[in-house]
């Protein structure tokens, strides 16, 4: 099995940066593509930011420009720096890896960290 667990979550006022934090661990694992996701209250979760194993990043549109997402040297831990956060940002976060496993394909996710804009 492979464990994500997020940080970095919080309370912050319009126009301001945070910074998430994801640390991976677990069974031996072939990446295929690491991310992050959101949900607000009465919304489906949507993937806002993935970087797949060659490096190549995606991003949706209502955060294009403002959130990069980045791997830490070890390749365990992933980051979501968020910047210019709107109050349409307040969700909770969540982390997403997806890799095999033997040959067994699985997608990951974190127990999620909240964060708020506030306006």
């Amino acid at each position: 099995q492979v464990q994500l667990v997020e940080s970095g979550g919080g309370l912050v006022q319009a126009g301001g940066s945070l910074t998430l934090s994801c640390t991976i661990s677990g069974s031996p694992f072939r990446l295929v593509a690491v991310g992050w996701g959101r949900q607000a209250p009465g919304d489906q979760r949507e993937l806002v930011a993935q970087s797949n194993s060659g490096g190549a990043t995606h991003y949706a549109d209502s955060v294009k420009g403002r959130f990069t997402i980045a791997r830490g040297d070890t390749g365990n831990t992933l980051y979501l720096q968020m910047n210019s956060l709107k109050p349409e940002d307040t969700a909770v976060y969540y982390c997403n890896a997806m890799g095999y496993i033997g040959y067994d394909l699985g997608d990951y996710w974190g127990q999620g960290t909240q964060v708020t804009v506030s306006s």
